[in-house]
């Protein structure tokens, strides 16, 4: 994580965008950017390392490949935040594109995707979502990109359609699947992952571990004791995902993690 963002333990603050063009809940691109940009402010001024962008208000997400128009306007939102804000970021297309992710970050910068499903397969309330890491990986190619890809392992919101290990989910997706870093979650949004299954993720994985949910002050001495990484979201929001960032409780977890380091 120090080759993307310079910092040990990093900590990756994410800025759920409202809901888009198409989606059920769309007001305006107005209020898209708007909020786009004073969360990403906050987080910026709270002290985190990185940023990863969502379409987290385009509820129900597609389980594949996203509309042109949601690239479209992720690339507008991300190009317009990026002339205030100075942070590395990556992005992460829900639930499953990593496709348009890849796309979205090789036009604006980004530094990484998250992948929810890299490879297997899981199924989540959008219905069977399909590991495409050989597609991935060869888009990568063609566009000459060096963007990293954070695949999940046993990723939120989601369950196993056959029952896998640990250590054959990590193979598959990193020996055979080719992801740069892996992510473990807890079973929801908010929710942290055992300490336990960070570490065992640590000693079997060959590339950096990121813990993808649920990260608190109270926990994250625990969990950066063997990951080299955090996605932060609901905490920042006081465990609404619907609130904005708030500045204060950004600075709080810093705090906690500056003392790690």
């Amino acid at each position: 994580m120090e080759k993307l963002f310079g910092k040990r333990r990093s900590v990756i603050g994410v800025v759920h965008l409202l809901p888009l063009p198409g989606a059920p809940r769309y007001s305006s691109m107005e209020a898209v950017r708007r909020r786009a940009l004073q969360d990403a402010l906050a987080l910026q001024n709270g002290g985190v390392d990185a940023l990863l962008f969502e379409n987290y208000g385009d509820l129900p997400f597609y389980p594949g490949r996203v509309e042109p128009h949601v690239v479209a306007c992720m690339c507008s939102v991300i190009e317009e935040v990026r002339r205030e804000v100075s942070l590395p970021f990556g992005v992460n297309v829900l639930r499953n594109d990593a496709i348009s992710a890849l796309a979205v970050a090789f036009a604006t910068g980004g530094r990484f995707v998250r992948v929810n499903v890299h490879a297997g397969v899981r199924v989540a309330g959008e219905g069977v979502l399909t590991g495409r890491a050989h597609e991935t990986l060869r888009y990568r190619a063609l566009l000459g990109s060096s963007t990293w890809i954070l695949a999940d392992i046993s990723v939120k919101h989601s369950a196993p359609l056959a029952e896998v290990s640990l250590e054959e989910e990590i193979e598959a997706n990193v020996q055979r699947g080719g992801a740069d870093a892996i992510i473990i979650t807890g079973r929801r949004s908010g929710e942290a992952p055992e300490p336990e299954m960070v570490r065992r993720a640590a000693e079997l994985a060959s590339v950096p571990v990121v813990v993808g949910s649920g990260v608190s002050p109270e926990n994250v001495q625990e969990l950066l004791e063997h990951a080299d990484a955090c996605i932060v979201g609901s905490w920042f929001r006081g465990g609404s995902l619907k609130q904005p960032v708030n500045e204060h409780l950004v600075r709080e977890l810093m705090r906690v993690v500056e003392g790690l380091r």
